[in-house]
């Protein structure tokens, strides 16, 4: 009795968080399906599957026919998300270590000065970053989206570099420096390869962050031909609220495919980032 019960209830928290799970992910079954459909089908009929297929908003986005030319977008925004990502890997590695390992003047100044900076809005600091950008002449570019990475301007990488680092067993230190081991080679040969999983935990959010990151991208780029997919994205709405529905759900599900991908190859990494040793005092 009790094991039939016991399966009983397993059944029913199945079934439960099938349900959940069903209504989580309905809407995004519905812009899915609703992609293929023709322009009169999509609000005409409840019906989440299709009457009739079509290809026509695919075609129509990828190839600018619908007025709105996505495939050089998607290639802007490959590029940006890719430096960044370098950007991000390169500044908050070696300023992780830094805190993390070595000593210096105003050490604990310094990494408080830099935690403090983690509460403040990004919208605070656009503003004069706009300013600084605008008076050399880079507005435009993609340089204003991209240099920031490499200045260390996301503390949070950081944060997360050094919790990781120091989890690092300092007998590993000593034992490099016996052996004659150079500050920057003890980085590069020991502390890179084994902060692995908290280097993909960063490349992925700094990828994920650029990629949707319509805020900035809509500050600096005024150029259509410099356009990346967000701001692709909201060009299929106008001010009189006209809306191309068929080919904004389908460049959005397009969208969405390089992000899954990127988490569906790298989850496992993205869990050890986080949930290691690396992230406990």
């Amino acid at each position: 009795m009790g094991a039939s019960r016991s399966y009983l209830r397993i059944g029913a928290r199945h079934i439960l968080l099938i349900v959940i799970s069903f209504v989580m992910i309905y809407p995004i079954l519905w812009m899915f399906f609703s992609s293929f459909k023709p322009e009169s089908d999509i609000f005409s009929t409840s019906n989440l599957w299709p009457t009739r297929w079509t290809l026509k908003h695919y075609l129509d986005g990828m190839t600018g026919a619908s007025g709105v030319n996505f495939g050089p977008m998607f290639l802007h925004s490959f590029e940006i998300s890719i430096v960044v990502v370098v950007g991000a890997l390169f500044s908050s590695s070696l300023t992780g270590f830094a805190f993390a390992r070595l000593q210096f003047t105003a050490k604990r100044f310094l990494f408080g000065f830099m935690l403090a900076t983690m509460m403040l809005p990004a919208q605070v600091v656009l503003i004069p970053q706009y300013i600084v950008f605008h008076k050399v002449g880079l507005i435009n570019t993609f340089v204003p989206l991209m240099l920031p990475s490499f200045l260390g301007t996301t503390p949070f990488f950081i944060y997360l570099m050094v919790q990781f680092v120091r989890g690092i067993p300092k007998d590993l230190d000593e034992a490099a420096a016996i052996d004659g081991c150079s500050t920057f080679r003890l980085f590069r040969s020991i502390i890179l390869p084994l902060a692995r999983p908290a280097i993909i935990t960063i490349s992925i959010f700094a990828f994920y962050w650029t990629w949707n990151d319509f805020f900035s991208q809509l500050i600096y780029l005024n150029n259509p031909n410099l356009f990346t997919v967000p701001i692709g994205l909201s060009m299929f709405m106008d001010n009189m609220g006209q809306s191309q529905w068929g080919d904004l759900f389908a460049m959005s599900i397009l969208s969405v495919i390089p992000i899954l991908v990127v988490f569906i190859v790298f989850q496992r990494y993205l869990v050890e980032g986080i949930a290691t040793q690396g992230l406990k005092n």
